[in-house]
């Protein structure tokens, strides 16, 4: 009797859960070696020269601390 109680769970997991968790798996490992998909490409592109028109500006503003308080760097 105590066989039956382990027996059907396990025989309803490897039926039904055991595959469906498999053909996830899988599908998503392929979809992801994948790679980026052209949106994903376009954004990260706008990204980057968004954070280069960033540094940039980060650069002019620490010239214009160094100019107008040059100790600026050594506050903590």
């Amino acid at each position: 009797m105590s066989m039956g109680f382990i027996a059907a769970p396990l025989i309803v997991f490897m039926v039904v859960v055991a595959p469906l968790w498999l053909i996830l798996h899988y599908r998503s490992k392929r979809h992801a070696s994948q790679g980026l998909s052209s949106e994903d490409q376009e954004k990260l592109q706008s990204l980057v020269v968004r954070a280069e028109q960033m540094q940039t500006r980060i650069v002019t503003l620490e010239k214009i601390l160094d100019a107008e308080a040059p100790q600026w760097r050594h506050k903590q």
